[in-house]
């Protein structure tokens, strides 16, 4: 159930609140909803019928604030390419927050039948074991690794759909959910979370409160872990681009494997250089932040391009005395939304080599067409660190012997793109943070990387509340 903020009664106080209804969000209302709770969902974005891209009419981003891809019910997940990719290993460590590899594996798997109860694919393509070993094995030839990962694609034309019937589900059990309002900050009284207060002041009250706002909301965490210091620390950061190819070069590994991961380590920095979130004939789009453009892809079941893309990330770690890696990374994207004039910067591989700009020229010579129009051709090597662009590069010329076409001249790199996993709040086995009642989940919290972990740790610290429920 949809309320308005001048519905909320302040003398009302929920059982449970949470912040945000991404995987993490959503999957903790669902574990929380069949315990006679009362239980709140505050989203600072759009329902899910509601959400929709100026870019899919207009062709260029109006800068909509808040960002209907990155906000709103389902989360920022709900326009990926909806790949569920069924590790507790991959997009972060299950197996360390559960204790164990069994439960973090019994963990995924339940994750996933909610899935499939709200309509994600039955079938999971088998892979024919003499295919992965031989990816393994020319991985391995050059210092690589291929990591076999068992996936589901639900498609970022069909995941909305699913969404839909996800949040009715948890409607249709009690859940409030009160859209459109930001949360400005949490109510803490002697070390004790007692609720939160909205962006107009108005204070609502609760017994538990979840931090679950997604990846978009990681500065908002740190600035409440700083305001209330909470525990946490900062994790490492990815930053890269998203590499565009024709389809036909990808298509012998992506018929293996929809969304191939290959972990390097570059030579001559020793970093550690990885593929992510593959999109079989898909489409590179736009993220719109507060205060920078970053880049992404979707891959859409009923509709095709020619070409595949895949971020490229670079993984960063800070030490003192500059250990914000969080910060370091807003910077270099703010310098690339400056490059590119409030747009993600274009440029050819060939072009990167040889030191110069990409131009509109050389892009319309290009064999390879971009399927991101709203872009600025220019030179990456303006708006990232030196010795990231390296790391692309021979990270690039790796994996071209791995995958052959892959690092050609006519390659396409928009920059930038950035994972961020936000400061990691530090918590005990129930999910709870250094501040009584005040639980944690998802990517905005750093502690997951996708859709499944995000979920999972939303599972967990619901589990947290209740088992803390028990002992009252």
């Amino acid at each position: 159930m949809n309320l308005d903020k001048e519905e909320i009664d302040p003398d009302v106080e929920y059982d449970v609140i949470i912040i945000g209804s991404g995987p993490a969000g959503m999957f903790a209302a669902n574990e929380l909803s069949d315990q006679n709770l009362k239980v709140l969902v505050v989203e600072m974005g759009q329902d899910i019928e509601n959400r929709q891209c100026s870019m899919d009419s207009v062709q260029q981003c109006t800068h909509c604030a808040p960002c209907d891809i990155m906000c709103g019910v389902g989360g920022a997940g709900t326009y990926s390419d909806g790949t569920l990719n069924l590790r507790p290993d991959i997009g972060g460590n299950l197996a360390k927050l559960t204790g164990d590899q069994d439960s973090a594996w019994k963990l995924v798997d339940y994750v996933d039948d909610v899935f499939l109860k709200y309509g994600a694919p039955e079938i999971i393509p088998s892979y024919k074991t003499q295919e992965i070993e031989e990816l393994k094995r020319r991985a391995a030839s050059v210092g690589a690794q291929f990591i076999e990962i068992k996936q589901r694609h639900i498609g970022s034309d069909n995941t909305p759909a699913l969404i839909s019937r996800f949040k009715k589900g948890l409607d249709d059990k009690g859940v409030s959910f009160l859209l459109n309002t930001k949360v400005q900050d949490i109510l803490v009284e002697n070390n004790e979370c007692r609720g939160i207060v909205l962006d107009n002041d108005k204070i609502i009250k609760s017994r538990y409160t979840m931090l679950a706002p997604g990846r978009v909301g990681g500065e908002w965490v740190n600035n409440i872990v700083s305001k209330h210091s909470i525990s946490a620390k900062y994790g490492g950061i990815d930053i890269g681009v998203r590499v565009e190819v024709p389809a036909i070069i990808m298509d012998p590994v992506t018929n293996i494997n929809r969304d191939p991961k290959f972990h390097i380590q570059t030579q001559r920095y020793d970093d550690f250089v990885r593929t992510f979130c593959t999109n079989e004939h898909g489409f590179v789009v736009k993220e719109e932040y507060e205060d920078f453009i970053a880049t992404n892809g979707h891959s859409l079941r009923k509709k095709t391009s020619e070409n595949t893309n895949f971020a490229f990330l670079v993984h960063i770690e800070l030490t003192h005395p500059i250990e914000n890696t969080t910060k370091y990374a807003r910077s270099i994207a703010k310098l690339a939304t400056t490059i590119g004039g409030g747009k993600p910067v274009l440029q050819r591989m060939g072009d990167l080599r040889r030191g110069r700009r990409s131009t509109d020229g050389r892009l319309a010579r290009n064999p390879v067409v971009n399927t991101l129009k709203d872009v600025t051709p220019g030179d990456i090597s303006m708006a990232m660190p030196h010795r990231i662009v390296m790391d692309i590069i021979e990270g690039l010329e790796t994996l071209n012997q791995i995958i052959p076409g892959v690092a050609s001249d006519s390659t396409l790199l928009y920059a930038p793109e950035i994972k961020f996993y936000a400061m990691q709040v530090q918590i005990n086995q129930n999910m709870e943070s250094s501040i009584k009642n005040l639980y944690a989940a998802g990517d905005g919290t750093g502690l997951s990387r996708d859709i499944v972990n995000a979920a999972a740790t939303g599972v967990m610290a619901a589990r947290g509340i209740l088992k803390t429920e028990e002992m009252v």
